[in-house]
């Protein structure tokens, strides 16, 4: 997947570790950097057209944010998501996103509501053309963290917003849709169809409980399919 180059303004050195910290960040959630692969300074730097320091703060940055970790010696490195950062993750939106949809069904406008159905319609299309174009999975799963984005966003809540931002963006996208199989996003996609039904129907209980379904559904496929361990596999049979 290619960029286009960072066109550096004679703003600051702070700008630029903005935009390349962005950079790297949608390319970790896009899936162009597995995990555990290494971000390499130098290559970004003459990649996106800048000098190394916005390139080496951007990392330290990512880093503390926990995407990225620092291995001595080696350098940085896309983080794997484990079982317990799964567990972790679904803790906190299995109690925040149900609020949030509850919030949005009572808040929610018509052409807000029109949006998430031509969503749910596109992701809908998507899956049924899965088994002949696996490549579909990163479309559907970019389509999927919009409709999850702008349902909080609904909610009118910046804070729990916010909140949920960081949160939802790591498990909705990272590597999320390579564990379900056409069964499995087939109920994700009713889930989602009945969620805007019951915004449309005017029952708040409604959604935030097909939310929470939805939830527990998406935590039971991560929990059970972690990244793999650093050893290679065993062959079996």
């Amino acid at each position: 997947m290619s960029l286009p180059a960072i066109v550096k303004a004679p703003a600051t050195v702070r700008t630029a570790t903005s935009e390349v910290h962005n950079v790297i960040k949608q390319r970790i959630l896009d899936g162009h950097y597995q995990a555990r692969e290494y971000v390499r300074e130098a290559s970004i730097a003459r990649e996106l057209g800048v000098s190394r320091t916005p390139v080496r703060e951007a990392l330290r940055e990512l880093v503390s944010e926990g995407w990225l970790e620092a291995i001595p010696h080696h350098g940085a490195r896309v983080v794997a998501w484990t079982e317990k950062d799964a567990q972790e993750v679904f803790e906190l939106r299995l109690v925040l996103e149900p609020m949030a949809v509850r919030l949005a069904s009572e808040r929610m406008d018509r052409t807000h509501l029109a949006h998430l159905e031509t969503l749910a319609s596109r992701m809908e299309a998507l899956v049924e053309r899965i088994e002949l174009e696996p490549e579909v999975r990163n479309e559907i799963a970019l389509l999927n963290h919009e409709f999850h984005r702008e349902l909080i966003a609904a909610s009118d809540n910046q804070r729990l917003a916010a909140v949920l931002d960081s949160v939802v963006r790591t498990s909705v996208i990272r590597r999320n849709f390579g564990n379900y199989d056409l069964a499995n996003l087939r109920r994700s996609m009713r889930h989602h169809r009945e969620i805007l039904e019951a915004i449309t129907a005017n029952s708040p209980t409604w959604a935030e409980n097909v939310m929470r379904s939805h939830l527990l559904a998406a935590q039971a496929l991560h929990v059970r399919f972690p990244d793999l361990p650093d050893e290679p596999p065993v062959a079996s049979g």
